[in-house]
This record gives C-alpha cells, structure tokens and sequence, in this order.
C-alpha cells in the first residue's frame, strides 16, 4: 500500500474521462477553475470554464484572462491523450501554442475541446479549440505535443 493520495491514478491504470473528472472538479488547480466535463469521444475531450470574476484579467473588463483558458485546453487535451490511449499515462506538456482569435465575451462560459491527433512511443500530439458555443467562431486554437513520463503511450 502507497502513501500516494487516493485521488492520483496508477501509471497505466484504464482512463475514463468523466469519471477522471469527478476528481478534477474536487481537487487542485483544475478544481479551483471549476473546470467540468462536457463530453468525449474516441480521441477528444471537451470541458467547460464557467466565467467568475475572480478569473477576469483586466478590472472592469469583464473578459477572462488568458491563463485560465490555458488551463482549459491544457486539462482538455491531456486528458484527451489518455482518452486515446485507452489508459492514464503520467506525461508532461513539451508545448502548447495557443493562437487566440477573440476575447472571451464576459459572462459566458468557454468550452474547451481537446485532441489528440497521433501517439507515437513516447510523444502525443494534439490539437484544440476554445470557443463559447459555436465551434465556426473560436476564442482560441491550440496545439502542442506531450511527453510520456514514464511507461510509454504505445
């Protein structure tokens, strides 16, 4: 028996995004964001990012800061690795470039919906978009690659 919390996966264990989720909600960065599972399918994961004040960037704006739209995307696509892969792989983030189209409209909620497009032995390569209901008119598009920390994708 581990001292590891009961919240953490085992390397390897068979991943479920939306039972994974219920964790997500309750626990650490994601938690705190109030990050919520939508949806996935065979290859992708969508969340959602209720707008709060506290996650406004500029005072008075009423549009979300950047950062929690990356924590968004982030979240959504790495979980969208282990949707694909069948299984919870520790991994780390080598990049993620997020191209933002607009600002978040102020008192909506952002989706975001998660790729993951290739897993090679050790890489995984995604893709993403924000959007606030319509796909065709995005917040932001992301991309970027993961890294298996330690048991390989494949």
């Amino acid at each position: 028996m581990t001292n590891a919390p009961r919240h953490v996966l085992p390397p390897n264990a068979a991943f479920d995004p939306s039972l994974a989720s219920r964790v997500m909600t309750k626990h650490g960065h994601g938690g705190w964001l109030g990050l919520r599972y939508c949806a996935h399918g065979s290859n992708w994961v969508e969340l959602s990012l209720d707008w709060r004040e506290e996650l406004v960037g500029i005072d008075g704006s009423g549009v979300l800061a950047s950062g929690p739209i990356i924590s968004l995307m982030d979240n959504a696509t790495s979980m969208s690795v282990w949707t694909f892969s069948q299984r919870f792989v520790p991994h780390a983030t080598l990049d993620l470039r997020v191209d933002y189209m607009r600002a978040a409209t102020p008192g909506q909620t952002v989706f975001g919906r998660g790729e993951c497009y290739k897993l090679t032995r050790t890489i995984a390569f995604i893709r993403g978009v924000a959007h606030q209901g319509d796909l065709a008119d995005p917040v932001a598009h992301v991309t970027g690659t993961f890294m298996a920390t330690h048991d390989p994708y494949k």
